[in-house]
C-alpha cells in the first residue's frame, strides 16, 4: 500500500505571509480530499508535494522516497494538475497531449499514440483533436489537463481545484475517471467544493490559515454530528440575534428567508432536526464568519 507523509511542513513567503504551519499529514493510497476556503494553504502545500516550490522545514516522504530531496525520482511517479494553467494556444489537443507525453517519457511512437488517443476519448474530446487549443473553451482546457496528468500512469495523483469550470455533465464525468483511477494510487483532490469530496473520498483533511484544524473519514466525521445538527427558516433581520443566541455554523439565502443552521447537543424547539451532510462538518470545523453562502 502506498502512502504519503508529511511531517512538519512551514512555509512562510518573502511578504511575510505564512502559508503553512506545522502540517502534519498521513494519506494512504486512495482518494484522499483536501477542503478549506480560498487563501488557506491547499495550493502551497500541493506546489510544495509536487516540488514546485520549497518549503522552510518539515518533510515529505511517499514511501520511502524523500520527495524534496529526490525530485527528479518522484516527478517520474507524478500527475499534477495545477489550479491555473494554460497550453500552447496554436497546437492541437493531439499535439498538446502527445507534446506531454513525451515530456513524461514516453518515447514509444506507437505506444504514445495509443496514449494519446485513450485520453482524448476518456475525456471527451477525440472529435476536437485537431482543433487548436487556444479556441477551446476554459473546461475544454480542464478536461485536456486532466488528460495530461494522467496519461503517464503515475502512482501519485495531485489535482488542484480541478473541477473549477466544468458543467455538472463534465463534473460527474471526471468524478468517474478520478474514482477508476484512485483504486490503486494515491490521489490528492484539493478543492473548497464540499460535494466533490463527499462524492469521491473516503479520507480527509480540512486546512484553514495553513493549519491541519481535522483529519479523518467523511463518512466518520458526519455521522459524529447526527442529532446535533438544526435548521430553522427565519428574517434576514433575524440573523444577527440568532447568532448570538445560538451556535450558528451557516446560514443560506431561501426563498427570500435565511434558513440557519445550528449546532446543539440538546433539542431546540423550533428548529427541524437536520440529517448531517459533509458541509455542516465543514462549518463546524471552520469558524463561521457571519456572512450568508450559497443556497441550499
Amino acid at each position: 500500500m502506498k502512502k504519503l507523509t508529511i511531517s512538519g511542513l512551514s512555509k512562510t513567503y518573502s511578504n511575510g505571509t505564512t502559508a503553512l504551519k506545522e502540517v502534519n499529514l498521513e494519506v494512504n493510497q486512495g482518494m484522499f480530499g483536501l477542503l478549506g476556503p480560498n487563501g488557506a494553504g491547499k495550493s502551497t502545500l500541493m506546489r510544495t508535494i509536487a516540488t514546485l516550490q520549497s518549503s522552510d522545514s518539515g518533510n515529505i516522504k511517499f514511501d520511502s522516497i524523500d520527495i524534496q530531496e529526490n525530485q527528479t525520482k518522484i516527478k517520474k511517479k507524478l500527475g499534477f494538475l495545477p489550479q491555473s494553467f494554460d497550453f500552447y494556444p496554436n497546437l492541437s489537443a493531439w499535439d498538446t497531449l502527445n507534446y506531454y507525453a513525451i515530456l513524461k517519457g514516453i518515447t514509444n511512437h506507437n505506444e504514445r499514440k495509443n496514449l494519446v488517443t485513450e485520453w482524448l476519448v476518456k475525456v471527451n474530446l477525440y472529435d476536437q483533436r485537431k482543433k487548436r487549443v487556444g479556441g477551446f473553451s476554459g473546461g475544454m482546457k480542464q478536461r485536456l489537463g486532466i488528460a495530461q496528468a494522467l496519461i503517464a500512469n503515475p502512482e501519485l495523483v495531485i489535482v488542484d481545484e480541478p473541477t473549477a469550470g466544468l458543467d455538472p455533465k463534465e463534473r460527474n464525468h471526471f468524478h468517474n475517471i478520478l474514482s477508476e483511477i484512485g483504486e490503486d494510487k494515491i490521489v490528492i483532490l484539493s478543492t473548497h467544493i464540499v460535494d466533490d469530496v463527499s462524492d469521491l473520498c473516503t479520507d480527509m483533511a480540512i486546512i484553514n490559515q495553513g493549519q491541519v484544524i481535522l483529519q479523518g473519514s467523511p463518512l466518520a466525521e458526519v455521522e459524529k454530528l447526527t442529532g446535533r445538527i438544526w435548521r430553522k427558516i427565519i428574517k434576514k433581520d433575524e440573523l444577527d440575534w440568532y447568532s448570538s443566541e445560538f451556535e450558528v455554523i451557516s446560514s443560506h439565502l431561501y426563498m427570500g428567508d435565511i434558513r440557519v443552521i445550528v449546532y446543539s447537543d440538546s433539542d431546540l424547539s423550533g428548529f427541524e432536526l437536520k440529517t448531517p451532510d459533509l458541509e455542516d462538518v465543514y462549518f463546524k470545523t471552520i469558524p463561521h464568519q457571519g456572512d450568508i453562502v450559497g443556497g441550499e
